[in-house]
């Protein structure tokens, strides 16, 4: 498994934005590179040509054991995808000024954590799904003193997962279902009961390849040659 401490992980993802464009062109403008539910399966498009804006944060906490990865499981009443696991955020609002404002704005609707209780570290490549949603995800440090108070309406449970288990590639998988006449592609990862998958699962590995390098499994390269 590698091994990188506190500081290296924070300095790596302050770099990752301006290694990809080669000058960082601002904080919060979405890379040019595209990941997405297409990513495992070259012809899963997206079903519309008019994406809707989204962004999420990816927050990370420093613990003394080290750093870890905040999460929440939606409510289990929700109409859309009910008891899954992902990070805080939504749409993009009308007011929002731009993916870092809707990504914070969702962060304290969720699960109460302030702005100032927030460090911007970088912007992770845009990941486009299925169902038409352009999402950008905000990588962000949380003051360790937080105390999400989690939105019952929105939000079952919130919950950290240290990144050294996301890093460890004995964790990672590549799950299929049957979708669309086919076999459909997708990581995952089994975690203490929780089950991370799907879009979820594809920004931790971009989240991943940003600390680490590009991820080449066997698993994927068979789904993406089918």
């Amino acid at each position: 498994m590698n091994k990188l401490s506190n500081n290296q992980v924070f300095q790596k993802l302050r770099d990752y934005e301006r290694n990809q464009n080669g000058a960082r062109p601002g904080f919060f403008t979405p890379l040019a590179l595209h990941r997405g539910d297409h990513d495992l399966n070259p012809d899963f498009k997206p079903q519309t040509d008019e994406l809707t804006e989204a962004a999420i944060v990816v927050p990370l906490v420093q613990r003394p054991e080290g750093i870890n990865v905040l999460l929440t499981e939606r409510s289990k009443h929700l109409r859309n995808h009910p008891g899954q696991v992902g990070f805080p955020g939504g749409r993009k609002d009308p007011e929002d000024a731009d993916a870092l404002e809707t990504a914070l704005r969702e962060l304290h609707e969720e699960i109460a954590i302030e702005p100032e209780q927030v460090t911007i570290l970088t912007c992770l490549d845009t990941y486009i799904t299925r169902t038409g949603f352009k999402i950008t995800p905000v990588v962000a440090e949380l003051d360790p003193q937080i105390k999400p108070v989690p939105d019952p309406s929105e939000v079952e449970e919130v919950f950290e997962v240290p990144l050294s288990f996301f890093l460890d590639p004995t964790n990672r998988k590549v799950e299929s279902r049957f979708y669309g006449g086919k076999d459909r592609y997708f990581y995952a990862y089994h975690h203490e009961g929780h089950y991370i998958w799907g879009v979820s699962a594809g920004i931790v590995i971009n989240l991943i390849e940003a600390l680490l390098g590009p991820i080449a499994t066997a698993e994927a390269a068979h789904c993406i040659n089918d």
